[in-house]
């Protein structure tokens, strides 16, 4: 494929890839696109039509094509598949960005402070060392947390996978528990990706047993899921195995658009509703309007309408729809309850998305979506202040999960969606979402929490220290050093020493996770404020004073 340039002739058969983009220039086949443009159904592509189009990668089920090279090496589909990921960019979380917005403003506050002390030392007739200064410095600038964040994310990432879900960052992790807006591709995502029969639709006059009887005769030799999938239905309704020995099967081929089976004297036929017709009326047999009734019943529902004949009598339609993942619904229902609104992206039709959306209960969704329109609709809900989740699993996805602030992809799915992702569903769930967004949302609190405690032992501590270092020089000052701490230097050599012990101690809790339950902001910060906040202000008081103390009893005052 790396060899072919534009203008050269490439001949491809059935069950092989297509090498690269380019123009049929002779025959027609029909192609699975779906990897690559996201639509289910196979696509009939035709020499001299304005139908004639192939794209690299997408592979031939019927027949055989000759095509003409169009698209220079780097230029194709995937290729610019390729550079729409490299163009997109995760934004950062205004999580993300408060936290560090504070932990910066906090450091400058108390470098400030410190650099001061010299000066207002020397004014009162202090003489304070540098080595304690530099000491103090070390103290108060939050490290707690800053050594407790990767814990964190790393203990995000092992309940990911506790899920199934391969989590390339803990950030990835964090950011889902704030999403507000998830995307979802269609194909192979929020349906299996491969039409299912369904139901059997007989005209009148015909018994439903004996569309189902021939709909099934008319398959056992199909290869293709669909064929398969009558075979299994019928099955499931009551129809008998038969033994077909002798039968001659009919294969699909795009000229005809049917395949079949002639079996002990019986000549059944199944494909496209106008071949069918065709077919039926070349033996001089009418066919009643009701048919055309029942093709845009199925067709309006969102499924695929396959024709059934027997001879010159045309017996009824089976329905194939492109089935939605078993319980589903519910999840989605259980995302809205959370907040989350989900919206369905597909390049199906807009009748057969309607029907799908509806059918799977999704709060919106985009037809006949590009690869473009999926990243143009991130960037557009990101540009309102919004995080998005985008979950896919074709080249096609590609660029939106590249660019979305949670990208999950199928494990089923293509490699370019997986590299795409940050992280990747090994059960290829789509409604995992719900259970990444619950762990997303208990490390947010772990580190909300955890924050609250560092930032409340920072002030505890400057309060601690501070009138040790100045009570000795300012007598008004000894009322507030309730401490009693021996010395100065005892004094942050306990805070440094309280400091290297509270990091490992909180690790467990950092690992573990503070507990999750769902409740509103204001009882979340309420609690955090009073466990985390007034512990992270006592037990520096308590910690300080009992080190200080070990410190007198072995190295004295």
């Amino acid at each position: 494929a790396a060899e072919l340039r534009p203008g050269d002739y490439v001949m491809v058969s059935e069950g092989e890839f297509v090498p690269a983009d380019g123009e049929i220039v002779r025959g027609v086949a029909t192609i699975n696109e779906a990897a690559v443009t996201g639509e289910s159904a196979p696509v009939l592509r035709e020499a001299g039509t304005d139908r004639s189009g192939v794209i690299g990668g997408t592979r031939v089920l019927s027949d055989e094509i000759v095509f003409k090279v169009t698209a220079e090496p780097g230029h194709s589909f995937l290729d610019r598949m390729i550079a729409l990921v490299e163009g997109a960019n995760r934004q950062k979380t205004p999580n993300e960005i408060a936290l560090t917005l504070l932990l910066a403003a906090m450091t400058l506050t108390f470098l400030i402070v410190v650099a001061s002390l010299p000066a207002i030392a020397g004014f009162v007739g202090v003489t304070l060392d540098p080595l304690l200064l530099i000491a103090l410095l070390v103290c108060l600038i939050p490290t707690t947390i800053g050594g407790l964040l990767p814990a964190i994310g790393i203990a995000g990432m092992n309940r990911a996978l506790s899920a199934n879900v391969l989590a390339k960052s803990g950030k990835a992790v964090e950011v889902a528990g704030d999403v507000d807006v998830l995307l979802l591709d269609k194909t192979g995502t929020i349906t299996y990706g491969d039409r299912q029969a369904t139901a059997f639709h007989p005209l009148a006059g015909v018994d439903r047993a004996q569309l189902r009887d021939a709909a099934m005769l008319a398959s056992l030799a199909d290869p293709t899921p669909e064929g398969k999938s009558i075979v299994k239905l019928a099955r499931q309704q009551g129809a008998v195995a038969v033994e077909a020995e002798g039968a001659q099967f009919i294969a699909f081929t795009a000229q005809t658009r049917m395949s079949g089976v002639d079996f002990g004297g019986r000549s059944i036929r199944k494909g496209a509703g106008d071949s069918i017709v065709a077919y039926v009326q070349g033996m001089g047999a009418t066919v009643s309007p009701e048919l055309q009734g029942r093709i845009e019943e199925v067709a309006r529902g969102g499924a695929t309408p396959l024709v059934v004949a027997e001879g010159r009598h045309v017996l009824g339609v089976v329905e194939l729809s492109d089935v939605v993942k078993q319980g589903i619904k519910e999840k989605f229902a259980q995302l809205r309850a959370m907040g989350i609104k989900t919206v369905m992206i597909t390049g199906d039709n807009p009748l057969t998305a309607a029907a799908i959306a509806a059918e799977a209960g999704v709060d919106d969704y985009i037809a006949q979506a590009r690869p473009e329109d999926k990243l143009a609709r991130i960037r557009a809900e990101q540009t309102g202040g919004r995080l998005v989740a985008m979950v896919g699993d074709g080249t096609n996805d590609a660029p939106a999960l590249a660019q979305a602030d949670v990208g999950l992809a199928m494990n089923s799915g293509t490699q370019a969606a997986k590299e795409a992702g940050n992280m990747v569903d090994l059960d290829s769930d789509p409604a995992k979402l719900l259970a990444v967004v619950e762990v997303g949302k208990q490390q947010l609190i772990t580190r909300g929490a955890l924050t609250t405690f560092s930032l409340a032992n920072d002030v505890s501590k400057y309060f601690a220290i501070l009138p040790a270092l100045f009570a000795a020089a300012i007598p008004s000052m000894a009322a507030l050093n309730v401490m009693q701490l021996s010395s100065p230097r005892h004094a942050v050599l306990a805070a440094l020493i309280f400091n290297a012990l509270i990091i490992p101690a909180l690790i467990p809790l950092a690992l573990r996770g503070v507990r999750f339950r769902p409740s509103s902001a204001t009882a979340l910060l309420r609690r955090n404020m009073l466990i985390y906040g007034v512990g992270g202000v006592l037990l520096p008081f308590v910690a300080i004073k009992v080190i200080d103390l070990v410190l007198v009893a072995v190295f004295g005052g």
